[in-house]
């Protein structure tokens, strides 16, 4: 992605919260909040699956033009990518991978995102739930809203 070494990613969801990113991506070191204009943050499931590992709906962002998407900005080495795409199920159609523009308070920062295909809105489930706002808990000055 980059000559670096490195590349940025914008979590919103379960991703929100370092130990569960890390267990498959060590290299990620939180870098800054992060805003995503233009889109808005929703759960559900992909298409007609219903065998999620987390028993619900999961976070995914849609294009939104007068809402906001607050999450956070990781710095991740490159030999991370692979197990970053295999982790938002890339290989299978889950999510795709997209590059975004995150406002933060230093400037906009480039980042590599996922958003889920082929989405139905689903409320998620308690587990989701708690690993979502215990994340939101730790990152305190995330203005996020549930939807």
């Amino acid at each position: 992605m980059s000559e670096t070494g490195y590349f940025m990613y914008f979590a919103f969801g379960s991703n929100l919260l370092k130990e569960r990113l890390q267990l498959k991506n060590p290299s990620a070191v939180f870098h800054c909040v992060g805003r995503l204009k233009g889109y808005a943050l929703k759960f559900g499931l992909w298409g007609d699956y219903v065998d999620c590992r987390w028993h619900g709906g999961v976070a995914t962002i849609e294009e939104s033009p007068d809402e906001d998407v607050w999450g956070v900005v990781w710095k991740m080495g490159e030999d991370n990518l692979t197990s970053l795409d295999k982790q938002e199920e890339v290989d299978k159609g889950v999510y795709s991978p997209l590059e975004v523009k995150v406002e933060t308070e230093t400037g906009p920062i480039f980042c590599r995102t996922y958003k889920m295909n082929k989405f139905r809105p689903h409320l998620p489930s308690p587990q989701y739930k708690e690993v979502y706002f215990t994340s939101i808990t730790v990152r305190n000055s995330l203005d996020i809203s549930c939807q």
